[in-house]
């Protein structure tokens, strides 16, 4: 069906059938019947595997970008995820890049993206998540915690939540806006992302150098410590690296990451190379995903892997576009993978496939 349907999607402008798409998924995924009709079509075997300390119910998860504010986790969580990956969530709203800022280049099976983190922020992110968080008037001038609230999981996806800073908060002070995202998210996350790698927000992967991402991660580790005694629960917190990072680079911040003893890394977010694209639209600003960076990004993994030496998870991400190369990620030694790119070209289906050739 998605054969028949992708060409219409493909006649339109990318940021608009991806709303279309999103918008789709929250109608389904909002209505019981619709979303067991799609759980039946996309229901996959089940892979267990355990990570962070977390049980998924399989390997395969979404990437963050798709769904920036948390509106369709159901739907997406009944194409078969194991984990849904929201976000990125930033403290306050922000509109983003201008657009036009999403280009398909089709002949490489890729997408050029400079959003630039839109968000309408992390309360209305909150509330998507539990709309019993709602406070009255009364309950404000009472002093009343929400958070306390009893919490309703809206899928058995397990929920990340990739987090970044506003535009227009300055790197030295990057921390604060991490920190509060980890302080309002902890109860409501089964897991965290420290979102520095992004190619779209100026200044943001220098946040990658060794001593501001030490700095940072500090912060965020003694916010997770105090978030984890208030709530009493464990809270994992993974970091999202660059492919373009040299290996003398990608060695620091895996120290870093190591050092702050954080749960574990992704690799990796879209790239700023432009090799080997055919596409006329090669010349666009943003960052590059898909299967032109399949070959950056394992080699990214190949070198994470080594240096970790089974220290802590890794989760492959970028270039994953069918089930051959899910397959070769794990074998390589990742615990998860996550689509997103791979998703447009190959369709809601992709998921079941990947599974079914584990």
């Amino acid at each position: 069906m998605y054969k028949m349907i992708q060409p219409h999607l493909f006649r339109l402008e990318p940021e608009r059938a991806h709303d279309l798409t999103l918008r789709a998924l929250r109608l389904a995924g909002n209505f019981p019947l619709s979303r067991k009709m799609l759980e039946m079509v996309y229901k996959a075997p089940s892979k267990p595997v355990e990570a962070f300390g977390l049980t998924f119910k399989n390997p395969v998860g979404l990437a963050a970008g798709y769904d920036k504010d948390g509106t369709a986790i159901r739907g997406l969580s009944a194409l078969g995820f194991g984990h849904v990956e929201i976000g990125t969530v930033t403290p306050r709203p922000q509109p983003g890049n201008p657009s036009p800022r999403v280009f398909r280049l089709v002949e490489d099976e890729a997408v050029i993206n400079r959003m630039g983190f839109p968000s309408r922020g992390s309360e209305f992110v909150l509330m998507e998540l539990n709309p019993a968080l709602r406070v009255s008037f009364t309950e404000r001038i009472l002093g009343f915690d929400p958070r306390r609230r009893f919490f309703t999981r809206l899928s058995d996806a397990m929920l990340g939540i990739n987090l970044g800073k506003n535009k227009d908060t300055p790197n030295e002070h990057a921390a604060f806006d991490y920190v509060s995202l980890v302080d309002v998210f902890a109860p409501y996350a089964d897991y965290l992302t420290i979102n520095i790698s992004s190619p779209n927000t100026a200044g943001l992967r220098l946040l990658q150098e060794r001593s501001a991402l030490e700095s940072l991660l500090t912060y965020v580790h003694d916010q997770r410590v105090l978030s984890a005694n208030y709530h009493e629960k464990k809270l994992p917190i993974l970091v999202k690296l660059a492919p373009d990072l040299s290996a003398a680079e990608l060695d620091d911040a895996i120290e870093v990451v190591l050092r702050t003893k954080m749960d574990g890394i992704i690799v990796t977010n879209t790239t700023l190379s432009r090799d080997g694209l055919k596409s006329n639209l090669r010349g666009e600003a943003g960052g590059l995903s898909g299967k032109p960076l399949r070959e950056k990004s394992e080699a990214v993994l190949y070198q994470t892997v080594r240096r970790v030496n089974g220290a802590i998870p890794i989760v492959s991400a970028g270039g994953i576009m069918n089930p051959d190369d899910a397959k070769r990620r794990l074998d390589m030694g990742a615990a998860l993978v996550q689509v997103y790119t791979g998703l447009i070209y190959g369709g809601p289906s992709l998921v079941k496939q990947m599974l079914a050739s584990l």
